[in-house]
């Protein structure tokens, strides 16, 4: 899974530079006491004159593969009309490196994020969290770690089809067995390779690695969830939607009618594609416009 796809380069510098708009960098930072340092990807805008927002972005591939640059272009697209700056995180993935090593590399990452905001010319109360997949569920989780650690300040969550729950039993992920590019077997293949297959599903999980099992989801910033109807992560999406409202936060949730996963990325000109990324990019909007 982790050989290149054919016909799918690495975005390069150049290409997420955007003609210039943004300026490209990787910085190395400090990880999790103990471990190795963390890779950021850092893309600045090139002509900010006061500090901008951030989004704190979290590539998905199933915990076990993908890095920093994976999914990059597309959250350019929503954060260069508004002027945003983007830093993309580069995790240990498992099984080489299991729970707690992703989401302790990507706390790690937005802690700097946060305490060099002046550095880089962000604006620390306007950092957006947000992931794709895999990368949404370490979001989660992520946020779910800055509430009980005291910080740093998210003024968003944005989770797109996140995988949150290791229990893989919901009907969605029933239903969708056998279909699509991530069915409830791959789903099992990432969380045995984050949890090992003798603690996936049992009562041990942490909440910081499957944010589902979370039982307290009050105190979080505002989330945006989105998910296809026809993808396995539907219903636990939902019902982590339902929690949210539930325990008195701030939430929107979208559930696109015959989306698959990743139907946005691999079609993104159909209609529904360019619906999903407008609600994305409003949202954006209400949570770092001014």
């Amino acid at each position: 899974m982790r050989r290149p796809v054919p016909g799918v380069p690495t975005p390069t510098d150049d290409v997420l530079s955007r003609d210039g708009a943004y300026l490209v960098r990787q910085r190395t930072v400090p990880g999790p006491d103990g471990d190795p340092d963390v890779a950021l990807l850092v893309c600045l805008p090139r002509h900010r004159r006061t500090p901008v927002p951030a989004i704190y972005f979290i590539h998905g591939g199933g915990m076990i593969v993908g890095d920093n640059r994976f999914g990059l272009p597309e959250v350019l697209d929503l954060a260069e009309p508004l002027g945003t700056a983007v830093v993309s995180v580069e995790y240990r993935l498992a099984p080489e490196t299991p729970h707690p090593g992703p989401v302790e590399d990507s706390y790690a990452g937005l802690r700097w994020l946060s305490e060099h905001a002046d550095e880089l010319g962000v604006d620390p109360g306007r950092i957006v969290v947000a992931g794709m997949s895999a990368g949404g569920g370490l979001a989660a989780g992520v946020a779910l770690m800055a509430r009980d650690r005291g910080g740093p300040t998210i003024a968003g969550q944005l989770l797109l089809s996140p995988m949150l729950d290791d229990r893989n039993d919901s009907p969605s992920a029933r239903q969708m067995r056998g279909f699509g590019i991530w069915d409830n077997r791959s789903n099992e293949t990432g969380w045995n390779a984050l949890l090992g297959d003798a603690v996936r599903g049992g009562p041990e999980v942490s909440p910081y690695a499957a944010p589902a099992r979370a039982e307290d989801l009050s105190g979080l910033p505002p989330t945006f969830i989105d998910v296809g109807s026809a993808e396995t992560f539907r219903d636990e999406d939902a019902a982590f939607a339902s929690r949210r409202w539930q325990a008195g936060g701030r939430g929107e949730l979208h559930v696109w009618p015959g989306g698959f996963h990743g139907f946005d990325v691999v079609a993104p000109s159909a209609a529904i594609s360019r619906d999903a990324i407008a609600a994305r990019a409003a949202w954006l909007h209400r949570q770092l416009g001014r």
